[in-house]
């Protein structure tokens, strides 16, 4: 009961933070140098890492405003890397540039899953919410095999 509590007070902290997300994906501007597109994609991608470390266990509302941030997030990612950003302790490999076509291919799949499972997470659709989940952790290991050091 403790852990649902916890669990609880947790998701309402990220329903409040996930708020402010969305109002600052509208006015979203790209990074203007290469440290800040490091700083940007590294808070990006630890917010859709705390999402989707806890995303399966939500409906409702809190579904619906998981997938609205993921699918936010994904749609700003080849913004995020700008080539000559490999700066300070970014972990991004070359590989990116040199395969844009790949890396832009798996973030296009993510970004489509990340609108399947919003879709879902709408109308209630407990099964295409998970399966959008899963694939969206694939591309999360896919890219970071490929493209991180």
């Amino acid at each position: 009961m403790l852990n649902r509590k916890l669990a609880s007070f947790a998701f309402a902290a990220f329903v409040a933070v996930g708020a402010v997300t969305v109002f600052a994906q509208e006015a979203f501007t790209p990074p203007a140098t290469p440290e800040e597109a490091v700083s940007m994609r590294q808070a990006l991608m630890r917010e859709d890492g705390g999402i989707l470390r806890t995303a399966r266990n939500l409906s409702g509302a809190e579904a619906v405003a998981a997938m609205t941030t993921l699918r936010d997030n994904y749609s700003h990612i080849p913004e995020l890397f700008p080539e000559g950003s490999i700066v300070g302790d970014s972990e991004a490999l070359p590989a990116i540039w040199e395969n844009w076509e790949a890396f832009t291919a798996i973030v296009d799949t993510g970004l489509a899953a990340a609108e399947a499972g919003l879709a879902a997470a709408e109308a209630g659709d407990a099964a295409g919410y998970a399966g959008a989940l899963q694939t969206l952790m694939g591309t999360c290991g896919q890219c970071h095999q490929q493209f991180r050091s």
